[in-house]
């Protein structure tokens, strides 16, 4: 019995070894692309869409006040690189019903070839640049106001109204600030002067002050500091809110756990972190939804308070959009 059974199996083990291979399976081609950058949420009856402009890696060595034990500890506990750290560069756009607008619009190429997105993603949004009719800008540095458009082409956005805040508009735009400012700094005034020109030429270039309601439910906030106009955007709908807050965190990871550590690229070091710590005290306390230019992709979320004076982030979870009324 048994030498039967070693007989049959040495019997198939041959007929395997002479049977011909199987073809082997292909591997599927890696893809290799990202999803569209938008994020779709709502804010009472508007509809708020995040545009992701890309990334851009900035040296901790930018940020100041912070002691390089702590700094090194918080980027590690937030598994962010170190001394390059991706910060994202966000926009956002409202589409109240009676108005389609946007606040900032990102960076263009002025910054090298990782940014410049916000028209592809607003496309593939589902909307064309031509309806938007109302753009918003937070504060006038390049890679807020780069995506307005090629000064030697047509503008982005050829039939909406831009505005910004009469002291961003008059320090950026102004010729005597420029001569005195930092040879450093040089470029972002010119980038100013040539991105506003278009808009100018055909009277869409706008100012306002702060508290000044743009559109219905969309007010500017003064959160100045990090430029001298630099302006949060309110929203505000059916009894719901988000502030749009600009560049008033630039390192998730080190800033809302030392709202005091601040970044080179503030005007006015010591009112940017005035301005940080008045805001995340009263949004915590509000739990109101924020968004903010320079925080990880979609960008929206809230301030958490996590002892006196330290705060953390929390993103929004990835939600679907109600379905509309049939």
């Amino acid at each position: 019995m048994y030498k039967s059974l070693q007989r049959i199996l040495a019997v198939s083990a041959a007929l395997f070894a002479l049977a011909p291979a199987a073809p082997a399976q292909a591997e599927a081609p890696m893809v290799k692309t990202q999803v569209p950058g938008y994020y779709r949420t709502m804010v009472g009856q508007f509809e708020v869409t995040a545009l992701y402009d890309g990334a851009i890696e900035l040296d901790t060595k930018l940020l100041k006040n912070a002691e390089p034990e702590d700094l090194n500890r918080m980027l590690a506990r937030n598994f962010v690189g170190n001394p390059k750290m991706q910060t994202a560069v966000n926009a956002y756009l409202i589409n109240t019903g009676g108005n389609l607008i946007l606040v900032d619009a990102g960076a263009a190429k002025l910054f090298g070839p990782t940014l410049g997105f916000v028209l592809d993603n607003l496309k593939a949004a589902g909307y064309d640049p031509a309806q938007v009719d109302t753009v918003i800008l937070t504060h006038m540095h390049p890679d807020h106001i780069g995506g307005l458009g090629d000064p030697a082409a047509p503008p982005a956005f050829p039939n909406a109204n831009v505005y910004v805040s009469v002291l961003d508009n008059d320090f950026w735009l102004s010729q005597q600030a420029a001569a005195a400012a930092k040879p450093e700094m040089q470029d972002f005034f010119r980038m100013a002067r040539e991105v506003a020109a278009p808009y100018q030429a055909r009277g869409k270039w706008r100012t306002f002050a702060d508290g000044t309601e743009i559109a219905a439910g969309v007010r500017a906030v003064k959160a100045y500091g990090h430029t001298p106009g630099h302006s949060a955007i309110s929203v505000e709908s059916s009894g719901q809110k988000l502030l749009i807050w600009g560049d008033i965190v630039h390192s998730h990871a080190v800033q809302f756990a030392l709202p005091g550590v601040s970044i080179e690229f503030d005007f006015d070091q010591n009112q940017a972190i005035a301005t940080r710590r008045s805001l995340m005290y009263s949004l915590a306390a509000s739990k109101t939804l924020v968004a903010g230019m320079h925080l990880p992709f979609p960008g929206i979320g809230r301030v958490r308070a996590d002892g006196k004076g330290v705060y953390a982030w929390v993103p929004i979870e990835y939600s679907p959009l109600p379905k509309p009324a049939q």
